[in-house]
C-alpha cells in the first residue's frame, strides 16, 4: 500500500509543474469541445427515439456515432495540441500518454459496443455498455501506468485463511472476472447457435426452440466450470460439497426439475405445439372440459387459454404424465356425437331423416364425410337415436356448433310433430280381492 501512496503523491508532484500544467490545460479544452460535440449528437439522437435492430449496420453506424465520435473528436484534438506544443519545443510527453489511452478507450469502446451488438437488444450487456469499457481500459491504463502490478499486490495481501488454501480480495476479484468472461463468451457463441438453428426450416418450430434452450444450458454450465478451473479452483474439493447440494436439491426441486425435463421432451417431440387445440379432461371422446388453445410453451410450463379469455398455467409434468386430448394433433377435423330420443309412438325411420336435414346449411359441419343418424337402442323412456357430424375447425368452439344443430332439430321436430318423451313411471292400482276383505 505505501508503494501505492508513494507513486500516486510522485504523480501529483510532476502534475505540479508548469510545463505539465498547460499540458492539462490543453487536454481540459479538448475534453471539453468533445463533450460539446457528444451532447450535441445527444440531443440529435433523442429527435429518433426509434432503436435500430442489432446486428445491422444501421445499428453499429448510429451507436457509434453517438459514443465512439465524441472520444475520437477529442483524440484528433490531442493529436494537433502534441503537434503544435512539440513544435514550440514544450515537453508533450502527458498529451503523448493521454492520446495512447484515448486511442485504447476508442478501440475498447467499439470493440465492446460490436460484442453487445452480436447478443441482441434485450441483452443486460447493452445497458452496461459504459462500464464495462471503463473497467478494461482502467485495468489498461494502469498497466501503461505501471499502477496494476503494486495494486494487485496490495489486494492479493488482504485476505483470510480457509484451511490450506488462502482467500484473498485478489483471488475473489479474479474469479468474478473469469467466470463473466467465460459465461459473456458463452452466452455469444449460444445467440450464434440460436440464430443458426432458427434458419433450418426442415425442422419444427418446437425442435428449433428446444435444441436453442439446451444449447444455452449446456454451454452456461460448461462455461462456469472452465471458468472455475482457469480461476485456479481446485474442482475436487468441491465433489463433497456439491454433492450435499445436489442430493439436496434432487429432493426439494424434484418437481421442478420433472417439469423443465418434461418441457424438453414435449418441444422434442411436438405432441403438443404453439396453436394446438387440447382438452386436459383426461377422458376419450369430443368432451370440451378445460377446453383451450397451446399459447406458448415455456421450460415449466404450458400456457393455455381457454373460451373464457383465462389463460391456466399447466405444468409441463401434467401434460406428459395424463392423459391429453389434442385436437389438433394430425388432422383438425374431429367427429361431434348428439343423443336423442324419442318417443314409441313416433316414426324412427322420419326421425332419422329429420336429424340428418338438421346439418343442411349448418356452415362448420362437413359434408364429408357426410353426417349419419343412428337408432342406437330402445330404452325405459323412448327409443334411443344419436347425430354424428364432423367439423375441421374445433377452436372455433365446439359447443356453439352443437346448439345450432340442436336448435335445428328442435325446430324440425315441431314441425313434423315429434315428441321427446320425459322419463317417466306409470303405477298400476289392483283393488284388493274380496276374499282378502
Amino acid at each position: 500500500m505505501k508503494d501505492i501512496w508513494l507513486r500516486i503523491q510522485a504523480f501529483f508532484d510532476i502534475l505540479s509543474t508548469r510545463n505539465v500544467l498547460i499540458e492539462v490545460a490543453v487536454l481540459a479544452v479538448c475534453v471539453a469541445l468533445g463533450a460539446l460535440v457528444s451532447a450535441e449528437l445527444g440531443r440529435r439522437n433523442q429527435r429518433h427515439k426509434a432503436r435500430p435492430i442489432a446486428l445491422s449496420w444501421r445499428y453499429l453506424a448510429t451507436q457509434g456515432n453517438v459514443v465512439v465520435t465524441p472520444i475520437i473528436v477529442v483524440f484528433v484534438l490531442v493529436l494537433i495540441a502534441e503537434s503544435s506544443l512539440l513544435a514550440a519545443r514544450h515537453d508533450v510527453s502527458l498529451l503523448g500518454a493521454a492520446a495512447r489511452l484515448i486511442l485504447a478507450y476508442v478501440v475498447v469502446r467499439i470493440g465492446v459496443l460490436v460484442f453487445a451488438a452480436t447478443l441482441g437488444n434485450k441483452t443486460w450487456i447493452q445497458s452496461w455498455e459504459t462500464r464495462v469499457t471503463l473497467f478494461i481500459w482502467l485495468a489498461i491504463a494502469f498497466e501503461y501506468l505501471g499502477w496494476l502490478d503494486p495494486i494487485i499486490s496490495t489486494l492479493d495481501g488482504v485476505g483470510i485463511a480457509a484451511g490450506k488454501s488462502r482467500i484473498t480480495v485478489w483471488s475473489v476479484l479474479k474469479l468474478l472476472f473469469t467466470l463473466t468472461l467465460f459465461m459473456l463468451v458463452a452466452t455469444w457463441i449460444s445467440r450464434w447457435v440460436e440464430r443458426r438453428v432458427k434458419k433450418l426450416t426442415g425442422v419444427a418450430m418446437s425442435t428449433r426452440i428446444g435444441i436453442a434452450k439446451f444449447a444455452n444450458a449446456f454451454l452456461i454450465a460448461l462455461s462456469i466450470l472452465i471458468g472455475l478451473n482457469a480461476a485456479g479452483v481446485d474442482l475436487t474439493a468441491l465433489t463433497v460439497l456439491t454433492g450435499a447440494v445436489g442430493l439436496g436439491l434432487g429432493f426439494g426441486l424434484q418437481s421442478i426439475a420433472a417439469n423443465f425435463v418434461s418441457g424438453f421432451v414435449l418441444l422434442m417431440d411436438r405432441s403438443i405445439k404453439p396453436g394446438d387445440v387440447i382438452s386436459l379432461s383426461g377422458q376419450a371422446g369430443t368432451s370440451t372440459e378445460n377446453f383451450g388453445w397451446v399459447q406458448e410453451l415455456r421450460g415449466r410450463y404450458v400456457v393455455v387459454r381457454d373460451r373464457d379469455g383465462v389463460e391456466m398455467l399447466v405444468p409441463n409434468q401434467q401434460l406428459i404424465s395424463n392423459a391429453v386430448i389434442n385436437w389438433s394433433y394430425t388432422d383438425p377435423r374431429i367427429r361431434l356425437k348428439l343423443p336423442i330420443r324419442i318417443s314409441y309412438r313416433d316414426d324412427p325411420e322420419l326421425a332419422l331423416k329429420i336429424l340428418r336435414e338438421a346439418c343442411e346449411g349448418q356452415e362448420r359441419v362437413l359434408t364429408e364425410p357426410e353426417p349419419v343418424s343412428r337408432l342406437m337402442h330402445f330404452s325405459d323412456s323412448g327409443i334411443e337415436l344419436e347425430l354424428r357430424f364432423w367439423i375441421s375447425d374445433p377452436q372455433e368452439g365446439v359447443n356453439n356448433v352443437r346448439s345450432e344443430v340442436n336448435r335445428a332439430i328442435w325446430r324440425l321436430f315441431k314441425e313434423h310433430k315429434i315428441t321427446i318423451p320425459i322419463a317417466q313411471r306409470e303405477i298400476i292400482v289392483h283393488s284388493a280381492p274380496a276374499a282378502l276383505d
